[in-house]
């Protein structure tokens, strides 16, 4: 019999990270839901920064959370994984991505102008990628299944504008 889902609990994996001072801009489904999208999401999406010390404290990170490959297998941040377009683990909080440059963009020190420190509670406050940024990413995928999620990303931004909250 397989192994269960771990409990979806973002809080502790973004805890991890926090503890290590890994910095890194939150993105996917989880920030969609963070700035208001109305989805449900079992897994973090993270954009790193990949400056060299950022890496190390993020495999710190990594270790802490006892990351392994979907197929049960260790994970280490080497040249090769740094060059994958994404890094999929799991973890007993849930799924983390790593993803080095989302579609669409030009990685971290893209997505940081517009980011904003979201308030989750447990004393924790993690860069979130801005409305804009999401839907750029989600449009650069170029999927028919994200045209939903595109059209609730524009009506968000709308309202932000709207509401005089633009970012």
């Amino acid at each position: 019999m397989a192994d269960p889902q771990p409990a979806f609990d973002p809080l502790a994996i973004l805890a991890a990270l926090d503890r290590q001072r890994v910095t890194y801009i939150v993105v996917g489904g989880f920030a969609r839901v963070i700035q208001g999208a109305e989805e449900t999401t079992r897994g973090v999406d993270l954009v790193p920064s990949m400056r060299e010390e950022n890496i190390r404290r993020l495999e710190l990170a990594l270790q802490e959370l006892k990351v392994r490959t979907p197929s049960g297998g260790t994970v280490s941040l080497d040249q090769s994984t740094l060059h994958e377009p994404v890094v999929a683990v799991t973890t007993d909080h849930g799924e983390l991505k790593l993803v080095w440059e989302p579609a669409g963009t030009g990685g971290f020190d893209d997505l940081r102008r517009a980011a904003t420190r979201e308030p989750l509670g447990r004393g924790l406050r993690p860069s979130v990628a801005s409305i804009g940024d999401l839907s750029r990413m989600l449009s650069a995928l170029g999927r028919r299944e994200d045209i939903p999620k595109v059209l609730a990303m524009r009506r968000l931004a709308e309202l932000e504008i709207s509401r005089g909250l633009e970012r």
